[in-house]
């Protein structure tokens, strides 16, 4: 990936990172800001094929790059990533340091950049395991690691799911959700179960569908996909909304390790979901009208 262009952040950026939300676990540093996918997000200007995908606020880049440069002692050259698998290469050549970091260390604490520093200019062992500890923690900022395995398609026939994905963004995550959405497959339904073997043929009964997964979000391909069992004119759009910030929730806050168990709704999680702001109705209409989406 080339290195990126540095750019200062607009007013527009600011004020979106002191808005309600935004305090919520950034996808990117604060100083970066990732182009949007133009699947889903038309911008009025073309990137080439290879342009940088991410702005890198200058002064944050600078001030990095000086700490690196007083314990090196050296002429050091630092260029900010959002690479998906390699967070952080340097090299050395003629004296020169030239280093690529991704872009979560732009805002870490003092504690964690000096761990870099002592990483990328001595090689500690210490300082390395620091710093891995820090990526594990941040595996959330790192953009997708391959592509969406399905074509994309938010437009149904009653539900517009990225519509509603930009409204839930601006009003409860200050605009940083990057996630891609689209409207899953509706498969076979697994209501037609073989009985054991009778004779030479197998018995085929019916059996009514017992659980159904009404959104679900892939880390790999930053990808939520809705089941289109809720595209019918008989679901409100505020429970496909609050399915789609259900699925954003995932998207924006990593799953915690207590006790080495790895729990996807942790308190916090729970928290957070219930500041949804019709999460009593939703749950409400869930449980009214469950037997009628098993159904569908």
């Amino acid at each position: 990936m080339a290195s990126p262009q540095v750019f200062p952040l607009t007013p527009l950026l600011r004020r979106a990172a002191r808005a309600p939300g935004a305090g919520l676990v950034p996808r990117v540093a604060p100083a970066a800001v990732r182009v949007p996918d133009p699947r889903q997000l038309a911008l009025p200007i073309s990137f080439p094929p290879g342009y940088p995908q991410i702005f890198v606020h200058e002064g944050a880049r600078q001030a990095l790059e000086r700490r690196l440069t007083q314990a090196y002692q050296r002429p050091v050259l630092l260029s900010v990533t959002d690479n998906a698998r390699r967070m952080i290469s340097c090299s050395r050549r003629n004296g020169i340091l030239t280093a690529r970091i991704h872009h979560m260390f732009l805002d870490a604490g003092p504690e964690v950049q000096d761990a870099l520093v002592r990483y990328v200019v001595k090689s500690e062992r210490d300082a390395s395991q620091l710093v891995g500890k820090f990526i594990d923690q941040n595996g959330h900022r790192i953009r997708a690691t391959r592509p969406a395995s399905c074509k994309i398609k938010t437009q149904g026939e009653h539900h517009d799911l990225l519509a509603l994905l930009h409204k839930l963004s601006d009003r409860y995550f200050a605009g940083q959700v990057d996630a891609l959405i689209t409207w899953g497959r509706a498969g076979k339904r697994p209501d037609m179960v073989a009985a054991k073997p009778a004779g030479k043929g197998r018995k085929i009964v019916k059996t009514p569908r017992r659980a159904i997964k009404l959104g679900t979000y892939s880390a790999t391909e930053r990808l939520i996909r809705i089941h289109p069992v809720l595209d019918k004119p008989w679901v409100p759009r505020y429970f496909v909304s609050f399915v789609i910030y259900h699925e954003m929730l995932h998207h924006l806050m990593p799953a915690t390790v207590v006790g080495g168990r790895r729990l996807l709704h942790p308190p916090v999680f729970q928290a957070r979901e219930r500041m949804f702001r019709d999460f009593e109705r939703a749950i409400a209409w869930e449980r009214r009208h469950l037997h009628r989406l098993l159904r569908a």
